[in-house]
């Protein structure tokens, strides 16, 4: 039964057996940080020093997109949206739920294209699982809990030696479980917080994208300090603050570790010059006011593209690009035909210098967390402003996601009782207004919501209508509602 459906792909989607441009099929190559914020590759800027080599080399061989955004800030929605091309209520996957029966995903048509699949680390976030018919899946357990690079040196040799033996074009989706929480050095990684009825309890229950805090963890090659490390402008600056922050690039280093051993399997293998490499986040950091969030931080992306001899190495700070337009990138490189109904579009034309209009702006979205903790938010940015809607906001009703483990909010709830200025941030990310607007020109750190601003009272008349298109345009189920919203 499974080979017939596999000849019915093919010929519904129009596989072909060469390459894009004719020749000789092209091999993918997939590479997700878990939780690593945009700006922090050197490359980007971070004023951190030392914490992502590899990456920085990747960067420099390929093209870096500044304003690439993931579709929602946290891990399986995003993933999904991925390998959907779709928005969330578009592909089903609106929190921790299955792509829908009827959509394609990209690993289907990958398949019936004569592809080899390969995934290590966050198998379970790609469901149901019988759309991702991967050939080779090696899940955190095997992988040193999603850390260790030498684990994924070893599988990815092994998973390219395979497809050469085989003699077919492979898409390998090699997923870093850092720098998710929990971080290197942490009370979490060491297992301080499993005991029954702990904090680790609570996390749980609380918890938005189904991580364990337990486990052993292999150690980083390089652990910072928290006089080394600069805390995040939407952050206080804190003891226990930066305590958290040192541990997150000690995890980012360690993911960096792994992004370099992925490359040198591929390098050894002999199929680096056939092959194109992409590098991406699934979301923001774990820390309030990023992950689980529409911010900017929430959902920028560092994607970094490299293809050997078909892209020339730069950085393009011109043109948005969207988590949903991955798969009708890669349908478009491997010369795969494209299932209908994708939201997203290709950016393949971007790589070789060409431009492409409409892309000066992008929508991301958030909708519940894996506890079934319903936080609908939608966010439309563009080159100056950032326009949230927070259907969920009502004054009342509490915010609460992963990102707000560990130490972090905790101190800043305990600052809060004696600084005016926390206490105001803590109010903001726990009920929020209806709407926010942010200059990300002047204000990147989104500090200052500028909604209710007389001055900006066209801009806000601009950002309603647009996103209020969108959501016609895309059968958003939040329509009804955000027109009786924002008519008040």
């Amino acid at each position: 039964m499974r080979r017939i459906w596999l000849l019915l792909m093919v010929l519904v989607m129009g596989a072909r057996a060469d390459g894009a441009d004719g020749g000789e099929r092209v091999n993918v190559l997939l590479i997700t940080a878990d939780d690593m914020n945009f700006d922090t590759p050197a490359v980007v800027g971070a004023k951190t020093a030392g914490v992502t080599p590899n990456l920085d080399r990747l960067a420099g061989e390929g093209v870096r997109f500044v304003n690439s955004h993931v579709t929602v800030a946290v891990c399986q929605p995003s993933r999904e949206c991925l390998m959907t091309g779709r928005y969330p209520h578009r592909n089903g996957a609106t929190g921790f739920y299955p792509v829908r029966n009827d959509v394609t995903t990209l690993e289907e048509a990958l398949k019936a294209s004569g592809y080899r699949l390969g995934i290590l680390g966050k198998v379970t976030h790609l469901r149901p699982a019988e759309k991702f018919p991967w050939d080779m899946q090696h899940d955190a357990g095997e992988l040193g809990a999603g850390r260790d690079p030498a684990k994924y040196y070893n599988y990815v040799k092994e998973f390219l030696a395979g497809a050469k033996a085989d003699g077919k074009p492979f898409f390998l989706m090699a997923n870093s479980h850092d720098p998710h929480r929990p971080w290197a050095g942490s009370e979490q990684e060491q297992g301080r917080m499993n005991k029954k009825g702990g904090a680790a309890a609570k996390a749980k229950a609380d918890q938005d994208d189904g991580e364990s805090v337990s486990g052993k963890y292999p150690s980083p090659q390089k652990i910072f300090t928290s006089g080394e490390v600069v805390v995040p402008g939407f952050l206080p600056d804190l003891p226990d603050v930066r305590k958290e922050i040192a541990q997150y690039q000690s995890s980012a280093n360690r993911c960096d570790q792994t992004v370099g051993e992925i490359l040198r399997a591929l390098k050894e293998s002999g199929l680096e010059g056939n092959t194109l490499v992409m590098f991406l986040s699934d979301n923001g950091i774990s820390m309030p006011f990023a992950k689980s969030n529409c911010y900017l931080t929430s959902t920028r992306t560092p994607l970094i593209v490299r293809w050997p001899g078909k892209v020339k190495p730069g950085v393009d700070r011109t043109h948005f690009v969207s988590g949903i337009d991955f798969m009708p990138t890669v349908l478009e490189a491997t010369g795969v035909a494209a299932p209908e109904g994708m939201d997203g579009r290709s950016f393949l034309g971007l790589l070789n210098g060409q431009e492409q209009p409409g892309r000066d702006r992008v929508v991301t979205c958030y909708n519940d967390t894996s506890a079934k903790r319903h936080l609908p938010m939608r966010c439309l940015q563009d080159a100056r402003f950032g326009y949230i809607y927070n259907a969920w906001s009502d004054g009342k009703f509490e915010y609460r996601a992963e990102s707000m483990h560990g130490l972090t909010f905790n101190a800043m709830q305990a600052a809060a009782k004696t600084d005016p200025a926390t206490a105001e941030r803590v109010d903001v990310l726990l009920h929020r207004t209806p709407e926010e607007l942010y200059d990300l020109v002047a204000d990147p750190n989104c500090l200052k919501n500028l909604a209710a601003d007389p001055a900006l009272e066209a801009e806000m008349k601009q950002k309603r209508t647009a996103m209020a298109a969108w959501m016609e345009q895309t059968g958003d189920p939040l329509l009804e509602e955000y027109r009786k919203r924002i008519a008040k």
